[in-house]
């Protein structure tokens, strides 16, 4: 029998209603199939609701249905300077999620990009999932001639940090935010 990995997520998103918190049922990861790395679809609504609420939850966080609804317009909107979402597929299910987007910096001529958020279900980290989503950010850049991607993260996120410190460099910086 699959290990169970319990996680909160929505219960059947409704744009006109809340987003209802239930607790789901992640099944470890048993499957052999092939890992697909492919853009978000419009049909991956209720999965992709479901992995950022994992993220936002993650993160101690949470935002109004309006913004899922706004977010999720702009991942699949043609705007250049907006979001971006690259999905891990395995066997038509959702395990990894990463937003990104390209912008100005009044250091460069050439756009950089920002990796905004990163999520993979709990039973996919340590499989691979995350460098790869990471991965395929660093080949976005490359093909828009971005040289840069950059991302933050939270300093008690050791597991994800492990794999940062592989795969990018630590910035001396500190983020201030207005409160």
């Amino acid at each position: 029998m699959p290990r169970i990995t319990p996680f909160l997520c929505l219960a059947e998103y409704d744009k006109s209603l809340e987003p209802i918190p239930r607790l789901c049922q992640f099944p470890r990861m048993t499957q052999t199939a092939p890992l697909t790395l492919r853009p978000l679809r419009a049909e991956d609504r209720p999965q992709w609701a479901e992995l950022w609420t994992g993220y936002l939850t993650f993160y101690e966080s949470s935002v109004a249905p309006e913004v899922y609804d706004s977010t999720f317009a702009r991942l699949l909107g043609d705007d250049p300077r907006d979001f971006n979402c690259i999905v891990a597929e395995q066997d038509g299910k959702l395990l990894g999620i990463v937003h990104y987007l390209f912008h100005r910096h009044a250091w460069k001529i050439e756009d950089v990009c920002y990796l905004q958020d990163l999520f993979a279900v709990p039973e996919a980290r340590g499989t691979g999932v995350g460098r790869k989503l990471i991965e395929a950010v660093y080949a976005a850049a490359d093909a828009k001639g971005a040289p840069d991607v950059y991302w933050m993260t939270q300093e008690f996120n050791a597991t994800a940090r492990q794999l940062y410190d592989r795969i990018g460099v630590l910035t001396p910086f500190i983020e201030y935010n207005r409160s």
